[in-house]
């Protein structure tokens, strides 16, 4: 399967608008927002989990990234309440439920192979002073990509410049981007080369970012 799958272009997906897809364990559906590949994909994707569903113990052989969007996401290493941000690197393994439902945006098979550095953040803890009304939390960074976490005041603007490709999440609030108003649940992705330059609007944004990564993008080596 191939779905926004050509990073030379712009993309916008209205996500809350989408349709909920059956995932094959009960329970479990999907939006998905780009995707190579079959089950085992190189995938970004909405995931909600009725309360009291899981799957099955798996692997991340390609790693596993996410962000708990609400409720409250658990496995057996722990609870994760909405604004958690988790990297699960290649090789780690789970089996990942939750008890009163959750929503979470997930990314598979998006790291780097040798990377081993698992963790988890509270975004807004992480945020440092805001200047010109955003501020902004630096989640991760490696030699292929950052990934942050920003507030927007009403009217603020988040820009970035990097050269491998930018995607954003608008987690809460809305931005007008190049001609498009994103509210929340939308997700863009601009080519490499491309510039961002997003607007709060009158109740601000809430944004979760990645810049750099799209020059590694491929499908999974399986």
């Amino acid at each position: 399967m191939e779905l926004n799958a050509d990073f030379k272009t712009r993309v916008v997906v209205h996500s809350e608008q989408l349709e909920w897809n059956a995932s094959p364990m009960p329970g479990v559906d999907r939006r998905m927002l780009d995707r190579i590949g079959g089950e085992v994909a190189r995938a970004t994707t909405i995931v909600r989990y009725a309360p009291q569903s899981k799957f099955s113990e798996h692997t991340h052989t390609g790693g596993e990234e996410f962000i708990v969007l609400d409720g409250v996401f658990q496995d057996e290493h722990g609870d994760f309440p909405a604004g958690t941000y988790v990297r699960n690197p290649p090789t780690t393994a789970h089996t990942p439920g939750s008890a009163l439902g959750c929503t979470i945006f997930v990314k598979l098979w998006q790291f780097d192979m040798n990377d081993r550095n698992q963790f988890r953040k509270t975004m807004a803890d992480e945020l440092a002073a805001p200047v010109d009304g955003v501020a902004t939390a630096e989640l991760h960074r490696d030699a292929r990509e950052t990934v942050t976490y920003s507030q927007l005041d009403a009217g603020a603007k988040l820009e970035s410049s990097d050269a491998g490709g930018i995607e954003v999440l608008v987690i809460a609030g809305s931005v007008s981007e190049g001609g498009d108003t994103l509210g929340k649940g939308a997700w863009l992705r601009l080519p490499e080369g491309a510039p961002l330059t997003a607007t709060a609007g009158s109740d601000g944004a809430k944004l979760w970012m990645k810049t750099g990564h799209l020059p590694h993008a491929k499908p999974p080596a399986v």
